[in-house]
């Protein structure tokens, strides 16, 4: 099983990146997908949550209207489209699969948010 996040990096306020999280080694097109994060000092949060089909989806409220989670089953892949970026989001991004009591876990990319 691995789950494999790209797309993180350095960027300024108010710009853009979009995370993916490539699967492998499990039926994704079953699991629940989400998107956590972790600030330095600070608890891991959720971010955005896709279910299977890839409806319904849910946000924190700090992300809700600037954050798009989304998935293409057919590439094992779920992507967060990250938009007007603010200091505060930055934090080591998480991808989480999950079905019943199944958990899955990637490494992790940073996103740095600064001028």
């Amino acid at each position: 099983v691995q789950l494999a996040e790209s797309g993180g990096g350095l960027v300024q306020p108010g710009g853009s990146l979009r995370l993916s999280c490539a699967a492998s080694g499990f039926t994704f097109s079953t699991y629940i997908m989400s998107w956590y994060r972790q600030a330095p000092g600070k608890a891991r949060e959720l971010v955005a949550t896709i279910s299977s089909a890839g409806a319904p989806t849910n946000y924190a409220d700090s992300v809700r209207g600037r954050f798009t989670i989304s998935r293409d089953n057919a590439k094992n892949t779920v992507y967060l489209q990250m938009n007007s970026l603010k200091p505060e989001d930055t934090a080591v991004y998480y991808c989480n699969a999950r079905w019943m009591r199944t958990n899955y876990w990637g490494q992790g990319t940073q996103v740095t948010v600064s001028a």
